[in-house]
């Protein structure tokens, strides 16, 4: 995959006058391993010292595979779930340990997961990595303690998220990353050039981030003004830079702006309509409004499915493109694992005919009396039984080939995944970063292809 946007929905950016960007993980990139281990270890930390968990705690390890974009947890039980475009459940882990099919069964029979439903927490961003990993790790702790240590399942899902938002809000996570801004911020030089070049084209770039003003400038001052070639500073290439936004609310709310004075940081009220500046908070009502735009005018970029995607589709109506930075991973993997998916088809291959002939001979039996094919019945039964373990072992092994817990991202099994299902239906395109984008043509046409129901001839 090189430089490649995905389409769900055709765009036209010759009718696309200002472009939007989320700045943590889509126009700045993280070191997103070194990140998450590092929030890891600074919420463990505030469970300690804040909420009284025991002190072994602290010696926890990461493991970065433990936890992938599009999960869900459910609280009340200790499980974490990995769910199909139908909301249904395809994989789950109580604490750390895999829950088999028919206990999967038995707990969830014809559950549909509701995300609407307080019970259950979506892990729908990078940031939610560490939290998935911890929640696991203290229930498995919680169900292997003789001494009641721990809260109840859903009281500690609480907990990890009041200190993971103690932590991003107390600057305890910021500052080290600021201090360490190799360690943790990847610089992308050509980025820069493909947005200066945007600007060139009469496209009005903006930023709207839940960020406060001076981490964004501490990020934007190291990794976008030491490449700029036709401004001074990073202030000069972004229309408006809106910070500490409170997405999803901006876009469904009616907050007020604030002007951001960028020497000192000091705020005031903000009088007239919206021009070239920093700020702080608003809405995107007021935003198109002030800046006489349509909806469809304006193109907004980000990374969380629900903050930046999904609740802005559904309230605002502006168009979206999702950053998924795992993508790239993903498709070199399918591209290796492309061997296996092809003996697992083979196998099925072999498998079906077989599989109808046993439904023709027991039909034969119950509806013409014929008894004497039971021998054979019995030897087909057997035979699909071998290829099945066949299939599964090649099952297993594809699935290694991605994440060795969760298998792909966007997919369970032949379904898409949920998290799948929701960047198709809420994202016009889709990339793995955001310079794919911005190495495209300002007047690109993205086109949608086909989409074949399954009664279509393809």
């Amino acid at each position: 995959m090189s430089r490649s946007i995905f389409v769900n929905r055709t765009l036209n950016l010759k009718h696309i006058k200002y472009i939007g960007l989320d700045m943590d993980h889509t126009l700045i990139r993280y070191n997103t391993r070194a990140f998450e281990g590092l929030a890891h270890k600074i919420i463990l930390e505030k469970l300690v010292s804040v909420k009284g968990y025991p002190q072994d705690i602290l010696s926890l390890p990461f493991d970065f595979d433990r936890a992938i974009r599009g999960l869900v947890i459910d609280k009340p039980k200790g499980n974490i779930l990995k769910l199909s475009r139908h909301s249904s459940i395809r994989v789950s882990y109580h604490g750390l340990q895999r829950i088999e099919y028919k206990a999967q069964k038995r707990d969830y029979r014809g559950t549909v997961i509701d995300l609407s439903d307080p019970q259950y927490d979506p892990v729908d961003t990078s940031f939610s990595i560490a939290f998935a990993t911890i929640y696991g790790q203290l229930v498995d702790l919680k169900d292997r303690s003789q001494l009641d240590l721990y809260p109840d399942y859903e009281s500690m899902a609480n907990d990890i998220g009041a200190a993971m938002d103690c932590a991003h809000r107390d600057g305890s996570l910021k500052d080290v990353v600021c201090e360490n801004l190799d360690s943790y911020i990847i610089k992308d030089p050509e980025l820069v050039e493909g947005i200066e070049r945007f600007i060139k084209h009469g496209k009005k770039i903006f930023i709207v981030t839940n960020s406060d003003y001076k981490y964004s400038k501490v990020l934007l001052d190291y990794a976008i003004t030491p490449f700029l070639k036709d401004h001074k500073c990073w202030s000069d290439v972004f229309e408006l830079t809106i910070t500490s936004a409170q997405k999803p609310r901006f876009f469904y709310d009616n907050l007020r702006f604030l002007k951001v004075n960028p020497e000192n940081a000091t705020l005031t009220n903000m009088e007239g309509p919206l021009e070239k500046g920093i700020y702080q908070g608003g809405c995107a009502s007021i935003f198109t409004t002030d800046l006489k735009l349509d909806a469809d005018e304006i193109l907004y970029i980000g990374d969380h499915i629900y903050g930046d995607i999904v609740r802005l589709k559904k309230d605002c109506s502006w168009r979206t493109a999702l950053v998924i930075e795992e993508l790239q991973d993903e498709v070199d993997k399918a591209n290796k694992a492309r061997k296996i998916e092809e003996k697992i088809n083979e196998l099925m291959k072999l498998k079906l005919p077989i599989e109808t002939q046993i439904d023709q001979l027991i039909c034969d039996k119950i509806e013409q009396g014929i008894t004497q094919h039971e021998k054979q019945i019995d030897d087909l039964i057997a035979k699909v039984g071998e290829l099945d373990l066949q299939i599964g072992s090649h099952i297993r092994e594809m699935n290694k080939a991605f994440n060795s817990y969760w298998g792909e991202i966007l997919r369970v099994g032949i379904e898409e995944s949920f998290l799948a299902y929701q960047m198709e239906r809420f994202a016009c395109i889709y990339m793995a970063r955001l310079s794919d984008f911005f190495t495209q043509s300002p007047r690109s046409y993205f086109r949608s292809s086909k989409r074949f129901m399954p009664h279509e001839p393809h």
